[in-house]
């Protein structure tokens, strides 16, 4: 069963400059709660990440996956999961529209487990990974 999230979040931020968060997916691990280490396994010719590799532990559950990035400027990124340990599948996206002095930041996310994960958990886990993620976001570009 595929689990779905689509939450938006304002942010004090300008989007270039969230996006530019986004995309150093080196210092994730110093911001981004749950992630324990990452590896860009390769990149798009304009040197933004084209595969990334994430190890993740939350709720006192650890996962790897690798997904793959496609780059619209400073306005969208998606994800597709092409490896993963814990999950059959993961869409993504992050979408930012110029909101006056701030951004309105989408995060959506669609993730099927592989390992039989009792429903009520399954959505506590995906409502913790978007939550921690936009907050881990947001704190950031405002810091």
């Amino acid at each position: 069963m595929v689990d779905h999230a689509n939450v938006s979040i304002t942010v004090q931020a300008d989007p270039a400059a969230i996006m530019a968060i986004i995309a150093d997916f080196a210092s994730y691990p110093d911001w981004a709660g749950p992630v324990k280490s990452i590896e860009v396994l390769n990149e798009h010719p304009d040197g933004r990440a084209k595969q990334v590799r994430f190890h993740v532990e939350i709720m006192g559950l650890s996962d790897s996956y690798t997904n793959e990035y496609t780059w619209d400027g400073d306005r969208r990124v998606d994800w597709t999961m092409i490896e993963g340990k814990s999950q059959k599948s993961q869409l993504g996206s992050y979408e930012l529209a110029k909101a006056g002095a701030a951004t309105e930041l989408t995060y959506d996310l669609k993730v099927e487990i592989a390992i039989p994960v009792p429903g009520l958990i399954r959505r506590r886990l995906q409502g913790k990974v978007v939550d921690t993620a936009l907050k881990d976001l947001k704190r950031r570009a405002e810091a």
